[in-house]
């Protein structure tokens, strides 16, 4: 679908060919595979295949398909994974890719897709070699069942590659990689601990903020940004404190998915620039490094863009009609770090985080800051950070969020 708009002309808006979403949803997933082959590569992690491979298996093979599977995905996958992976779709000569899990399994799922249509590296293809729509030649068909309420990488252009041999992440992003069939099934959720809840659930609204805000934004994805603020700022803390909530479940997996159609129609920016190289020096999950970056991006961006914060603060209860802007744009980084707190996304950072001496970690913060940089996010930032600015930031978050007697952790 294509929009006009009056700022930037036409735009593609980007989204899955078809959604299937509701309880039961997993249970059909056969049938709309069948429909683009007959040998599916069924990409997933051990831990997820343990508790859900079964019944996927089984509704593929019940449409007649036969499966592979791969079962070695990581979190935050990297470049040998998707090789790996690749090798297997290649010997069992497959023709439809099945992701099963969160965003590890889908952009392993796509970086398979990308090989198999295109050939060559994997690194190839990322934003800094390639550029942006780098991708020449569309995936096979790609039916990504979601088990997770936050990466939305099942509706999006995007794929982030771990490259253990430079320790950072590189981005891959093209329409060419959008799956085919996206499956939204809430029940799957029921099994994330409470840690990956709030890791999900955080990098949803991440999203949908960093999309909201974005330079790049524009009614139809402003629109999607909405909805899922409102959904996962109202259903978040739900779902944690109770994870067989499934109304909670529900409304998290629809705004992920609302989050992920903002996002990859508008970009994200600053925060996610700045994710992705804390995470790969760190070993923090995604979701974790933008909960630590998301509310001092906010209160530094604020004063570029009072009226959409300001609006953030409102789609959050922080602030009503009658707060003045800048006051109500400022309550906005408040809200989401109170939000945080309440699912206690600090305290994750001892069991699911490296933090290294203040001495060291200063040693790298020029180095995540150039990173950064480079991805190009921080260009779709409402305010225009310097270097200086983004090391700044890099070191109040340690002192705020990361250090052992920190505020947040302590």
């Amino acid at each position: 679908m294509e929009y006009p708009d009056p700022e930037h002309g036409t735009r593609l808006v980007v989204s899955p060919s078809k959604v299937v979403l509701g309880r039961g949803a997993a249970e059909e997933v056969g049938d709309y595979a069948s429909t683009y082959g007959r040998r599916a590569l069924l990409v997933a992690s051990e831990v997820i295949f343990d508790i859900h491979g079964e019944s996927i298996v089984e509704t593929l093979e019940s449409a007649g398909m036969e499966v592979v599977t791969y079962t070695d995905v990581r979190p935050d996958p990297t470049v040998e994974n998707i090789e790996a992976a690749f090798e297997r779709w290649q010997a069992e000569d497959c023709d439809v890719i099945v992701t099963l899990g969160g965003g590890s399994s889908i952009d392993t799922g796509k970086g398979v897709g990308i090989l198999a249509a295109n050939g060559g590296s994997i690194r190839d293809y990322g934003v800094d070699r390639a550029g942006y729509e780098g991708v020449p030649t569309p995936t096979p068909p790609i039916v990504a069942v979601n088990t997770t309420a936050g990466t939305g990488s099942e509706a999006t252009r995007s794929v982030v590659v771990t490259d253990e041999s430079t320790a950072t992440k590189f981005l891959i992003v093209s329409q060419n990689v959008v799956p085919t069939v996206a499956v939204e099934d809430p029940e799957l959720t029921r099994s994330l601990p409470r840690s990956h809840t709030a890791f999900t659930g955080i990098d949803a609204l991440t999203h949908a903020i960093e999309a909201f805000v974005s330079v790049q934004s524009y009614s139809v994805s402003d629109d999607y940004a909405r909805s899922a603020i409102r959904r996962i700022s109202d259903s978040f803390t739900k779902a944690w404190a109770n994870g067989d909530n499934i109304e909670a479940r529900t409304e998290m997996m629809i705004g992920q998915l609302q989050a992920g159609q903002a996002f990859t129609n508008a970009s994200v920016a600053l925060v996610h620039g700045m994710a992705r190289p804390l995470g790969a020096q760190l070993h923090v999950p995604h979701g974790l490094a933008n909960a630590l970056i998301l509310p001092y991006v906010m209160e530094f961006s604020a004063m570029a863009a009072p009226e959409k914060y300001a609006e953030i603060a409102r789609l959050m209860d922080a602030a009503d009609d009658d707060t003045p802007d800048r006051e109500a744009a400022d309550a906005a980084a408040d809200a989401v770090l109170d939000l945080c707190t309440d699912v206690d996304l600090a305290s994750y950072l001892d069991e699911f985080g490296d933090v290294p001496e203040r001495g060291d970690y200063l040693a790298v913060v020029g180095e995540m800051a150039q990173d950064a940089i480079d991805s190009g996010s921080p260009d779709n930032n409402p305010r225009k950070p310097t270097r200086k600015e983004i090391e700044s930031l890099y070191v109040r978050i340690y002192d705020d969020a990361l250090a052992p007697d920190s505020p947040r952790r302590s």
